[in-house]
């Protein structure tokens, strides 16, 4: 895994955890909803390429 897909992929993760306690602080479900799925996202980008550096 490159350092710019791990910067890249650690960003996401970071801003949809952001997203997430922003929304739970103004009361909006829906950009919480938005940053719970941005950060799954990138957590399972993540969980792909140290599979994929594994067998490498």
């Amino acid at each position: 895994m490159g350092f710019d897909d791990k910067a890249e992929n650690k960003f996401e993760e970071l801003s949809g955890e952001a997203k997430e306690k922003y929304g739970e602080a103004t009361d909006n479900e829906d950009l919480e909803a938005e940053g719970s799925v941005d950060k799954a996202k990138a957590n399972l980008k993540q969980a792909g390429e140290k599979v994929k550096d594994a067998f490498s």
